[in-house]
């Protein structure tokens, strides 16, 4: 038997809990993923998943046996990109997730970058504000907005991206511009669904304010639109702010106070490591996001 390819599917199948979804991802029949895992198991002379018609979870045996098998084909994958000719093209599938504003105002190009370096490479963006599911949706590497990211998954710290708390001029006009973090109370603040607090800090100090207003979402792209238009203040991160701070649509309030940074992280399974093509995909996107984004001054 191919052992690699049976320790594969083994990885996939301990990974998503599912033949059906390993198979599937891998490109095969779940009748061959089954035999794979027979053939495993009469190789380690062990079982090494329960099987039921409705669930497949790990015995003690395949506890033991998944980190070496997820050892094996990552030394396995290291070898095939150390020993790969130079030059050779590389070739494949990838499926990406990214918050949309993100997507669309900096990966995008990225993604344009890396297709046309490589050709022979397809690459599928998945593009929403809520956490993809990496095993549901068989998503190779997540990009996520976070302080400290899942610790359930292997994770890349990418770039930093720092917030801005920006309004349209024709709503300062209206309403008056906050001289404090405190002022907000008083003011008509767009908010994300997530949450009805923004922190902010001067120095060392740090200062939380409870926020309200007649307009929320679940989307940053389409609070900062709101914004841009005039409905409130926001607090956007600057991937997104920038733009209009540069139109002049938006101008940056409270200038003594800062809101807590983000950083980017990419996340993944260990198994999608293994892949010579994700690895490369991150390493792209790390060496072109080494700068953080900053608000830009008035």
């Amino acid at each position: 038997m191919d052992r690699l390819e049976a320790v594969r599917s083994f990885v996939e199948v301990a990974g998503s809990g599912s033949f059906t979804q390993a198979a599937e991802r891998l490109g095969l029949t779940r009748v061959r993923v089954s035999r794979h895992i027979t053939e495993v198991e009469a190789w380690l002379q062990a079982r090494l998943l329960h099987r039921t018609t409705r669930r497949v979870s790990l015995t003690e045996a395949g506890l033991a046996a998944l980190p070496l098998c997820e050892q094996l084909l990552s030394q396995a994958g290291e070898l095939e990109n150390r020993t790969r000719p130079r030059g050779q093209a590389l070739a494949g599938r990838i499926r990406v997730a990214s918050p949309i504003g993100l997507g669309q105002q900096l990966l995008y190009q990225l993604v344009e970058d890396f297709l046309a370096l490589h050709p022979g490479v397809q690459i599928q963006l998945l593009l929403s504000d809520r956490n993809a599911r990496l095993v549901d949706e068989r998503v190779d590497v997540a990009l996520r907005f976070s302080r400290q990211p899942d610790p359930q998954l292997i994770a890349r710290r990418l770039m930093r991206v720092d917030s801005c708390l920006c309004a349209a001029p024709g709503y300062l006009a209206r309403a008056g511009r906050p001289a404090h973090p405190h002022d907000l109370a008083g003011h008509n603040c767009l908010v994300h669904l997530d949450g009805t607090r923004w922190d902010f800090y001067r120095g060392d100090e740090p200062l939380a304010v409870a926020v309200s207003g007649n307009f929320g979402a679940d989307d940053m792209g389409v609070l900062a639109r709101a914004a841009a238009r005039g409905l409130g203040i926001a607090l956007l991160p600057c991937d997104l702010a920038n733009p209009y701070l540069q139109r002049g649509e938006l101008v940056p309030l409270l200038a003594d106070y800062q809101a807590p940074s983000a950083w980017v992280w990419a996340v993944y399974l260990s198994r999608s490591y293994q892949q010579p093509l994700v690895r490369t995909f991150i390493d792209f996107v790390a060496e072109h996001w080494q700068q953080p984004v900053m608000r830009l001054s008035e």
